[in-house]
C-alpha cells in the first residue's frame, strides 16, 4: 500500500509537470491521475507545497507591495493549513487499515509527515538542478549548486529508505504511529485573537 519509490517518482513527474506553462491540470485531475486513494491524496499534498512553494516566492519579491503581500500571506495560510490536512489524511488512510500492535514502540514521526519532508525535497531538487544548470549563471554557482543537489538527492533517499522501513516494521507490529492532530489555531475564526478580537 505504501511504497516510497512510487511516492518519488510521482513528486519528480508531477513536479516536472507543473512547472510547464501549458499544464492546467486541477487537483480533481491530478487525484484522478493514481486510483489508488493514498496515491491521490499524495498528489494533493505535493501540489499544496508546490502551490506553497512559489506563493513563498512571491511573498519574498522586493517589487511586491504591501498589499500584494498582504494577498499572497493570506493564501499562504490557506495552503498551509491544506497541505496539513492533507498529511492528516494520509495518516488517517493508512492506519484505517492497520491491526496494530499496541505494545510496539510508538514513532514518534508519522509515515504523512515523512511524506510531506519528501515532497519538499523534491521541490528542492528541482529547483536546484535549474540552478546546476543555468547558463546565464556562473561556473561557480553551478557547481556549488552541483554539490547542494547532490547532498538533497542523498537526503531524499535516506528519508525514502526510512519511510518504507517504518512501514515494513508497523506491518510487522515492531513499531506503531499515531494520528497527530495539527489543531492549527490561526485560521480559526473562534481560536485566533486577531481574528475574533478585531469582531467584537
Amino acid at each position: 500500500m505504501l511504497d516510497a519509490l512510487l511516492i518519488t517518482q510521482m513528486h519528480d513527474e508531477t513536479t516536472r509537470a507543473w512547472h510547464e506553462p501549458a499544464d492546467q491540470t486541477s487537483l480533481a485531475d491530478e487525484a484522478d491521475l493514481y486510483a489508488d486513494s493514498l496515491m491521490a491524496l499524495v498528489t494533493a499534498q505535493h501540489r499544496a507545497n508546490f502551490d506553497l512553494w512559489h506563493e513563498e516566492d512571491k511573498a519574498r519579491d522586493p517589487s511586491r507591495t504591501d498589499s500584494e503581500i498582504a494577498v499572497v500571506k493570506h493564501q499562504i495560510d490557506r495552503l498551509n493549513q491544506s497541505r496539513n490536512d492533507l498529511i492528516e489524511k494520509i495518516d488517517s488512510l493508512l492506519l484505517s487499515g492497520l491491526q496494530e500492535n499496541p505494545k510496539a514502540p510508538l514513532h514518534s514521526e508519522t509515515p504523512g509527515l515523512i511524506i510531506d519532508r519528501l515532497s519538499i525535497l523534491a521541490l528542492k531538487i528541482f529547483h536546484t538542478r535549474e540552478e546546476a544548470t543555468r547558463s546565464t549563471a556562473s561556473e561557480a554557482h553551478r557547481t556549488r549548486n552541483h554539490e547542494r543537489l547532490a547532498i538533497l538527492e542523498e537526503q531524499r533517499s535516506d528519508l525514502a529508505a526510512c519511510l518504507d522501513d517504518l512501514w515494513a516494521a508497523v506491518l510487522a507490529g515492531n513499531r506503531r504511529f499515531k494520528l497527530y492532530r495539527q489543531l492549527k489555531m490561526y485560521n480559526d475564526p473562534e481560536l485566533n485573537p486577531a481574528i475574533y478580537g478585531s469582531n467584537r
